[in-house]
This record gives structure tokens, C-alpha cells and sequence, in this order.
């Protein structure tokens, strides 16, 4: 039994109890490596920090007051403010099949069939979305404008892979402290990486059914590849619905090799403080459009006043490999194996596979978690859904 956390510190910024609870949660997951499990777990966290909005809040107050956000050109929408601690959503849904196409292909020669069959296997993609709007991007209203950042507790994003027991890939990205000043002057943040476990022999490569390990020996280039997608839908104070809008996109591409993996298989890396990051993460996003929603006062003074932001996240999450020369050579001999193996597993490649989510509010660690299960049609049972607590 491998741990993933042996001697791994945690570089989160974010709040404490936040920190402490999702420690406890790494420390617990230990990987038992063994054979590819049928269905496949990503937990998703979008984090909160108490302290960020105290932050900005001093780099504002080091500002000229009278400044004029860009926000205010947006003049977001209306609606009810739900509480941040009060925002639990629980769903259980159905995303689709898609079909699982068939190994080996009639009346195409053996090394074609081998040739398309391996290019298939050396790319895994998935998209984690939201079920629903998640709230809040800052912890109270505004009366001073749709863009305020005051109050803004939205410090990141975090991603989980797990089978059965075992965690297999964990990033987690956090709001570029550096660069807090992007915020104030132009209402732009950007995400930099800060914790990082991946295994190419332990990913979702080879993509198959079959039972075809990774081998450094058949496959090279390993690469991880993210996009972060934030959205939004506000209605602005002259009643004009701005829905869907994609605020920004950050993407970060992590080739690994094998000298960069530790003896047990495992690329870890984790960033302290404010050092310069190993990994790259391109790309911006604007802050929130605050929900333009007036009000009446004690005095019934009616009054404007703009929300504490909804928004949606979606993860699109590709690996990616290429054959090696040794590999392509012998291609005879794994093609043999393949028969068998098709042989034996037949019902498997006829399989489709579904896709079922969970979005709830954690308060203890106070971030939203999204459950993501990918499994064969026939796998997703009742036991299954009970067991991930998807209910």
C-alpha cells in the first residue's frame, strides 16, 4: 500500500478549517494499486477564503475611492440573495450514454485495426459541470456598484480522481495572491497551481476496457491537459438578461516523464508561499456580475443594490499519450493478445457508459463539492449510487 500523501504538505491559502478538514481527507484516501476499477470517481472543490475579501479591501482602500468599476457598465441583474451557508443543492442526474465503439472493425486489415484501436486508447477526456448555479462569489450585497469586489470569497478550484478507495489524481488551483492588484484595477483574477498528484500508470490510459495496464514501454508523451471555464447569468437594472456569458477560461498542459515520477509511480509537486510556479496556468476571468436587485429602506426609499453572484463551472480534463517506436514494432504480437482479450471480454466492449453528478455545500470546509461518477450503464446501480451517497 502506497500513500499519496506521505511527507506532502498542503501550500492552501484559503480558510483554516478548510485546510484541516481537506488534509484529513487526502490523509485518508490511500491508494491500493491493483486492476482498473469499472467506475471512475472526480471530486470537484470550489473553494472559499474568509480572508481574501480582507485583502482586497486593503489594496482598495490604498486606491483613489471615487474609482469607477468596470462592472458598472454590466449594471448586473435581479433576485433573491441566498445565504452562503444556506446554498445546498442535491441532484441526481442522468448525462447521456455514449456507446463504447467495437475493438476490431470487418474487412480492415490487422495492422489498421491495431493502429486505429491503440490511437483511441491514447486520449481520455472528460467535462465536469456544475448541476446547478453555485453561490456565493462574495459574502454579503453591494450598494456600491455590479462589479464590487468587496466581500469576494471565491479563492479557487480543486479536482480529485478516485476509484473505490484509492486517489489517484488530485490538482488544486487558488487565486494568484501576486497578482491581487489585477483585481482592483482591471476585475480580472487568474489562478495559479498550487498542489499537483498525477500517475500516468495509474490514469485513464490506456482508454479501454480491456485489461491493458500503462506501460512506459508501449507508451510515451504522457501529457495532462485542463481548461476551467467560469460563467454567468445576471439580469442588469434596466431588465436585460445576460445569459450564459463566459467570464474566462484558464488552461495549464503538464507533460510528464518518467524521471519526473517518485518510486512509486507518482509525479507530487506542491507550491510554497509565493514561489514561482513549476506549471504555467494561462488564461483570466472576470470577477462575478453582482444580480442588480433594489430595494425599499425602512423609510421606503427605494434604493438599488446588486446581489452576491451566481455562477458556473465546467472542467474539461484530457490525457494523452503517444505509441512508442518498440511498441509500434511488435504490433503483431499485442494484436494477438487482443483477440484473446476481446474473446474473454466481449460483453464489455458492448457496454455504453452514463454519467451521474452530485452538487452539494459543504459547510465544515466551507467549499462547494461536485461528485462525478463514470461508470458502465449496467454498473450504475442502486448499491452504487447508495455507496457514493449520489441519493
Amino acid at each position: 500500500m502506497t500513500s499519496l500523501t506521505t511527507s506532502f504538505p498542503l501550500s492552501w491559502r484559503g480558510n483554516k478549517r478548510l485546510r484541516q478538514t481537506a488534509v484529513a481527507l487526502i490523509l485518508s484516501c490511500v491508494c491500493t494499486l491493483g486492476a482498473k476499477a469499472q467506475a471512475v470517481t472526480y471530486k470537484t472543490f470550489v473553494y472559499t477564503s474568509d480572508e481574501l475579501g480582507s485583502e482586497l479591501s486593503k489594496l482598495n482602500d490604498e486606491r483613489d475611492s471615487s474609482r469607477g468599476y468596470l462592472g458598472d457598465l454590466f449594471s448586473a441583474g435581479a433576485g433573491a440573495v441566498k445565504g452562503i451557508a444556506g446554498g445546498y443543492v442535491s441532484a441526481f442526474i442522468d448525462m447521456g450514454v455514449n456507446a463504447i465503439g467495437s475493438l476490431l472493425t470487418k474487412n480492415s486489415r490487422h495492422k489498421k485495426e491495431w493502429e486505429e484501436a491503440v490511437m483511441k486508447e491514447n486520449v481520455f477526456q472528460t467535462k465536469i459541470t456544475t448541476v446547478s448555479e453555485m453561490s456565493d462569489f462574495y459574502d454579503a450585497p453591494s450598494l456600491d456598484g455590479a462589479m464590487d469586489p468587496k466581500g469576494m470569497r471565491f479563492d479557487g478550484i480543486g479536482c480529485m480522481r478516485v476509484e473505490g478507495d484509492d486517489t489517484l489524481f488530485y490538482a488544486s488551483f487558488h487565486i494568484d495572491r501576486t497578482k491581487l492588484y489585477r483585481i482592483i484595477n482591471h476585475s480580472k483574477f487568474e489562478l495559479v497551481l498550487d498542489t499537483l498528484i498525477l500517475s500516468p500508470e495509474h490514469s485513464n490510459l490506456p482508454n479501454t476496457q480491456l485489461s491493458i495496464p500503462y506501460s512506459f514501454e508501449e507508451r510515451k508523451n504522457f501529457t495532462l491537459a485542463m481548461e476551467l471555464e467560469l460563467s454567468s447569468s445576471w439580469m442588469n437594472e434596466i431588465v436585460q438578461l445576460q445569459k450564459d456569458q463566459v467570464l474566462g477560461a484558464f488552461r495549464i498542459n503538464i507533460p510528464v516523464s518518467p524521471d519526473l515520477l517518485d518510486s512509486d509511480g507518482f509525479l507530487r509537486y506542491v507550491r510554497h508561499g509565493d514561489d514561482a510556479p513549476r506549471y504555467k496556468v494561462s488564461g483570466e476571468c472576470f470577477i462575478v456580475p453582482r444580480s442588480y436587485m433594489g430595494f425599499r429602506d425602512e423609510k421606503d426609499n427605494f434604493k438599488d443594490c446588486w446581489g452576491t453572484g451566481e455562477y458556473k463551472l465546467a472542467i474539461d480534463i484530457k490525457e494523452s499519450c503517444e505509441v512508442t517506436d518498440q511498441y509500434r514494432a511488435n504490433w503483431k504480437a499485442d494484436y494477438k493478445r487482443r483477440k484473446e482479450m476481446t474473446k474473454k471480454d466481449i460483453g464489455l466492449l458492448e457496454r455504453s457508459w452514463q454519467v451521474v453528478q452530485r452538487q452539494d455545500w459543504n459547510e465544515i470546509t466551507r467549499s462547494w463539492v461536485i461528485t462525478t461518477l463514470k461508470a458502465p450503464a449496467d454498473y450504475i446501480s442502486k448499491d452504487v449510487i447508495d455507496k457514493l451517497d449520489l441519493k
